[in-house]
């Protein structure tokens, strides 16, 4: 789902605003559309992937994050998926009350907290998986091997970046 305003329109309507003031409008509208490319591939992917399994985006990433990295601590799961350890603790509860993941306390501090997936857990992902990177292919469907490739490593850089200034 789209915003009020197609982007053309926000495009125009921005620059009419902002005319006169001496701004990179290129830098502007590249880092406006990897934002609103990022949450229109997000609400799709929630919608025709994960919403039919109960899931929403934090929890397929808590799950996606599991499984590959399982064993894994509950910190380096928020740190993963980027989001705070509230949040996690909530998701956590709800997919381990699906019956997907199981918390278990770690050796030594209290505080530590190991996450592995279930039996249950892993068929969904290994069921899942394959479904969700074939609507990863149709978001794509409009660029070639060698685009993507380029874009993949624009997006790195631009990644590489912004988390190296934390």
């Amino acid at each position: 789902m789209s915003g009020a305003h197609t982007l053309n329109e926000t495009e125009r309507q921005v620059e009419n605003k902002l005319s006169g003031m001496t701004l990179d409008f290129d830098s502007m509208a590249a880092v406006s559309n990897i934002f609103r490319a990022a949450n229109a591939t997000r609400n799709y992917l929630e919608r025709t992937v994960l919403a039919p399994h109960g899931l929403s985006w934090t929890g397929f990433v808590v799950l996606w994050v599991s499984w590959i990295w399982e064993p894994i601590e509950t910190r380096v799961i928020a740190q993963e998926g980027g989001f705070s350890k509230a949040t996690l603790t909530g998701v956590l509860q709800t997919l381990e009350g699906k019956g997907y993941l199981k918390r278990d306390p770690g050796s030594g501090d209290k505080r530590l907290v190991i996450v592995t997936l279930t039996p249950k857990g892993r068929n969904l992902m290994k069921k899942l998986f394959p479904d969700f990177n074939a609507h990863e292919q149709k978001v794509l469907g409009g660029f070639n091997k060698a685009e993507k490739r380029e874009l993949t490593i624009a997006l790195r850089k631009i990644t590489s970046f912004t988390e190296s200034q934390d």
